[in-house]
């Protein structure tokens, strides 16, 4: 449940302040003691512009390579489609992804 701003409808967050605790609204200001003992904290993920979903279908996976070094996790087929994504911190391997070229089963491994 997110508590929102009875002003601007933004979403109030909480804020420490000696021994009492504040909701205060990031988008306008408002403010008000919290009378609650205890609250969930949570934090939206940003994401920048430059981030992409990558959205494989039938016509994508046309011009992927095929490797038959890798077993279906669902039908055992020997043969799939395979991709490298760079999901993890910059100095770690890529992660490999695979569609299975039989079922369409993709899944993926890291290193």
């Amino acid at each position: 449940m997110t508590l929102l701003c009875p002003r601007c409808g933004g979403p109030l967050r909480s804020r420490r302040e000696g021994n009492k605790v504040y909701l205060v609204c990031s988008r306008c200001g408002y403010h008000v003691e919290s009378t609650s003992t205890s609250l969930k904290v949570s934090s939206k993920i940003e994401h920048s512009t430059k981030e992409k979903t990558l959205i494989i279908n039938e016509k994508s996976t046309s011009g992927l390579p095929i490797t038959r070094d890798v077993i279906c996790k669902r039908c055992g087929h020997n043969e799939a489609y395979y991709w490298f994504l760079q999901t993890r911190a910059a100095d770690e391997p890529p992660t490999r992804f695979y569609k299975c070229v039989k079922c369409g089963f993709v899944w993926r491994e890291y290193e």
